[in-house]
């Protein structure tokens, strides 16, 4: 049995030869480059959100906690 036959059907690998696989990897290449931007938003909405709240805290609403020295 050949290999390609075993993976898929018979139609979609008749297409997949005829057309030169192209397709497939564009296709992978477009979802990666959503994922990493999708990954990339998330990751700037942190950073600002992070760096507005340092900018714009109120040092009088801060609590002085202090932790607890754990070798006692």
């Amino acid at each position: 049995m050949f290999p390609s036959a075993i993976l898929a059907c018979s139609t979609c690998r008749v297409t997949m030869i005829a057309g030169g696989g192209d397709a497939a990897g564009w296709s992978i290449f477009f979802l990666l480059g959503v994922i990493l931007a999708v990954l990339g938003g998330i990751g700037l909405f942190m950073f600002r959100m992070a760096r507005r709240e340092k900018e714009h805290l109120d040092p009088s609403l801060s609590d002085d906690y202090v932790p607890s020295d754990p070798t006692r």
